[in-house]
């Protein structure tokens, strides 16, 4: 005589499926989200930072001013040159940086400035090649 089994229902989920379907996001993710930053690229300094000289590899930093008249001026070696219009600023940041490619590049502005001068002072630095741009404070209460 045959003797019939009872088979129990399987109460398991395949989880293959989901697995597949999660790393397929998991990369369309890591390929869109560089897409989605926007804005100028800006380095913020430490406040346990180096001193210039050893952060720069014996280069000095090309310092990029807006003083409280919004007027621009850069200091390389020790030696301030300016005041300079926006387009006038482009063209010899831009020299400099074709001289010494690699060169880090600074902003300094009066804290009476408004946060617009330094962004346009920032972004007129872009404009004339400046791979990154560091902002300059002075250590003291916010530290």
């Amino acid at each position: 005589m045959y003797i019939r089994k009872k088979r129990r229902m399987m109460a398991e989920i395949n989880v293959v499926p989901y697995i597949d379907v999660m790393l397929v996001l998991l990369i369309i993710f890591m390929v869109t989200t560089p897409m989605l930053t926007q804005g100028v690229k800006v380095e913020l300094p430490k406040s346990s930072a180096e001193p210039l000289e050893q952060m720069t590899d014996g280069k000095t930093p090309l310092v990029a001013t807006v003083d409280s008249a919004g007027l621009y001026y850069f200091e390389k070696d020790a030696e301030t040159h300016g005041p300079y219009t926006s387009a006038e600023l482009v063209v010899e940041v831009a020299s400099w940086l074709s001289i010494e490619p690699g060169t880090q590049v600074i902003v300094k502005g009066d804290h009476t400035v408004s946060y617009d001068a330094v962004i346009r002072l920032i972004n007129v630095l872009k404009n004339a090649g400046a791979p990154s741009v560091g902002l300059m404070t002075d250590p003291g209460e916010g530290n």
